[in-house]
């Protein structure tokens, strides 16, 4: 446990981890790309098994997501979902290299 800037955060901040591109794919799917360069797949469902993130069950309001200083937010910020905890709820997702 750590504080940052008065509020208790259960985990250390990684460094620089940032969302800095995503695309709805359908079926409560993304695709993220993080400051990694990785791009990996997030499988929103099994969110939904935490009350906060009821809301996204929705898709219209699930697509209707923005990211706000690296970090994917959904209802004007209203949810969020930090880059390091996100990053643990996705999978790799292998991109093609086009030669």
């Amino acid at each position: 446990m750590f504080i940052s800037q008065g509020y208790m955060c259960a985990s250390q901040p990684a460094d620089n981890l940032k969302i800095v591109s995503a695309r709805y794919v359908g079926n409560l799917c993304m695709l993220v790309t993080f400051s990694t360069g990785e791009t990996r797949l997030l499988d929103a469902t099994e969110l939904l098994d935490f009350e906060a993130f009821a809301p996204l069950g929705n898709a219209e309001v699930f697509s209707a997501f923005s990211i706000e200083h690296g970090v994917l937010t959904w209802s004007d910020g209203e949810i969020d979902i930090a880059p390091e905890g996100l990053y643990s709820r996705t999978y790799e997702y292998p991109t093609e290299q086009v030669a």
